[in-house]
């Protein structure tokens, strides 16, 4: 074996790992939406947790992805630490389909039907397929299905590379000598673990010892501590993503490191002292690409078994492990660790984005309350919430900036794009229940009060401002088109109140009844609370939008809608017209 040969090994090496990783990011980005809601409904029996671990690695071909995602959904507070533990024992048992695909390629038949089960047979088949959907479709879907099957034709292609290129190895004595090294099953164990720990996955470095197995000199003796290595291995991509994440969180990466310790240790207690006792016949024979395939099955399965009663001291050996500090933040907005999975970290943009609105909501009607009866514990509590507002904005427009950079759906652009205009709504919704906030306050501080009838008319303005924000709130949390159809018509009443309510005012000074001081403050209350009806009309209008199929153009819609034909909306308004008219003029 020459330079040549060792440059074609690294090639091919680097084509596999290529084709591994677009096809499991086209895998996460294709299932991604549905494996969210999937892990959302997890329930606390435990096999349904491991059920679940298994199918989704099975989907996206990695243990190590799905223990990222995990600890990522502990971290964000969307799982809790006892329902992770079945996720993280399920995709060690589904990692073991990845290498039952690679030994395909070991496959020796001179059956026509056989022949093209063998990758260097129809992998040029589904490269060709992926290719044009690729560059010839314009559906986003059918663009990832080809990633999906382009990153399998490279993964099998690297994998042909690989095996081809070790062969001539078997005559090379100093190869059979290093190894010889791993009979010993400390040293294999430490080998796959190290392996495994750089390329930071254990279906690549199956993958590898699967490549090497076509030189028939690796032995079971070889082979079987170093997959149990792998197991061990896999566990940093989980350890270094924890890093700087929740006490939950760095509990789950470590029970997904002793879970595959525990498992190394039981399994190899009871395969060796069988193998001093009887001596296992197989140990010295030649073990090929399925054979390997079938122990890391045997061995992820028995691990699972084994340990899957003990679930809950896993958990409890973690909690012990990772004590939570006193000081520490049990609330995170978001996780960077989610953003390799666009889906989930798109949906958990949207569930905090909710916290957001049912927050502005609550802010709105604490300053209300205040304006009734001003209190400075209410004050406080409206400051604090407006704070945490700006936080919810700051932390969200950021990660989202981040997020829109990553290869995501065009549905989830849409939802994105959506819920980075609705966030700056929100929040100018808080500032301006801090302004009615801060009047109250004024009119406290100053003993005054408005006339009776200032006061009537502004209980009609709160009543229907109350009612569009509940709209506009209902209608982004529940994605309700019905509630956002009603939001404008009721936000043009508020425009005519605030017109009538001004008029009434002017009148009402004319003849002294209120001072000029006071009617300052009156007309700044009424443009917070139209203002505030102006951003819940942003709102409908962007959960529109959302429903849109076709292009949307906010200013045509706002015209068609307000229409004299459009026989929805006038009766809508009228309807709100009446049910919030003022009463007879001053």
């Amino acid at each position: 074996m020459n330079i040549f040969s060792v440059l074609t090994f690294t090639g091919g090496l680097a084509v596999f790992l290529y084709g591994m990783h677009i096809m499991g990011q086209a895998l996460e980005k294709k299932a991604g939406g549905r494996l969210k809601s999937m892990l959302e409904q997890i329930t606390s029996k435990p096999l349904s947790g491991v059920l679940l671990g298994f199918g989704i690695t099975a989907v996206i071909q990695s243990s190590s992805a799905t223990t990222v995602i995990t600890v990522g959904l502990v971290n964000s507070g969307i799982l809790d630490l006892a329902n992770s533990v079945g996720i993280i024992m399920g995709a060690n048992v589904g990692t073991t389909v990845t290498a039952w695909i690679l030994s395909l390629v070991g496959i020796q038949s001179s059956n026509f039907f056989v022949q093209m089960l063998k990758p260097s047979s129809f992998s040029p088949v589904l490269a060709a397929v992926g290719i044009c959907l690729i560059l010839f479709v314009k559906s986003e879907r059918k663009k990832d299905i080809g990633h999906i099957l382009l990153g399998f034709a490279v993964l099998m292609f690297g994998m042909e590379t690989m095996s081809t290129t070790v062969k001539p190895l078997a005559n090379v004595p100093e190869f059979i000598n290093v190894l010889t090294m791993f009979k010993a099953p400390v040293l294999g164990i430490l080998a796959g673990a190290l392996i495994t720990a750089v390329i930071q996955s254990s279906s690549a470095s199956v993958g590898i010892l699967q490549a090497m197995s076509m030189t028939g000199s690796i032995t079971y003796g070889m082979a079987i501590p170093i997959v149990m290595g792998q197991n061990i291995g896999t566990c940093i991509t989980a350890m270094m993503s924890s890093v700087g994440t929740n006490a939950n969180a760095r509990r789950a990466a470590l029970v997904h490191l002793y879970f595959n310790l525990l498992g190394v240790v039981a399994f190899s207690a009871v395969f060796y002292l069988i193998n001093a006792f009887i001596g296992w016949s197989f140990m010295n024979s030649t073990i090929n690409a399925m054979q390997i395939a079938v122990f890391h099955s045997v061995f992820n399965v028995f691990t699972t078994v084994i340990l899957f009663p003990l679930k809950k001291q896993l958990a409890r050996m973690a909690v012990a492990s990772v004590k939570e500090p006193e000081n520490e933040e049990h609330f995170r907005f978001l996780d960077d660790r989610l953003l390799s999975t666009p889906a989930f970290a798109v949906a958990r943009c949207r569930d905090l984005t909710i916290n957001m609105a049912e927050l502005a909501k609550e802010t709105f009607s604490a300053s209300i309350k205040v304006l009734e009866g001003y209190t400075e514990a209410a004050a406080v509590k409206i400051l604090e919430n407006e704070e945490k507002m700006d936080r919810y904005e700051d932390k969200l427009s950021t990660y989202m900036v981040k997020l829109s950079a990553k290869s995501i759906s065009a549905s989830d652009s849409k939802e994105l794009g959506t819920l980075l205009q609705c966030i700056g709504d929100f929040e100018r919704i808080a500032d301006h229940s801090v302004n009615i906030m801060q009047t109250a306050e004024e009119l406290y501080e100053k003993n005054a009060d408005f006339s009776e009838e200032a006061k009537e008319d502004l209980a009609i303005m709160r009543d229907a401002v109350t009612e569009i924000v509940d709209l506009a709130v209902e209608a982004f949390a529940g994605n309700d088109l019905e509630a956002a159809l009603k939001v404008e018509p009721l936000e043009e009443v508020v425009d005519v109140l605030r017109a009538a309510m001004r008029s009434r005012h002017i009148v009402r000074l004319q003849r002294t009844d209120c001072t000029v001081m006071l009617g300052f403050v009156f007309s700044d209350l009424l443009t917070d609370l139209e203002r505030v009806a102006d951003h819940c009309s942003n709102i409908a209008i962007c959960i529109i939008q959302r429903k849109e199929v076709k292009e949307f153009d906010a200013h045509r819609y706002i015209e068609e809608m307000t229409g004299a034909d459009n026989e929805r909306f006038t009766a809508i308004h009228a309807e709100y017209l009446e049910k919030y008219k003022l009463s007879a003029d001053v």
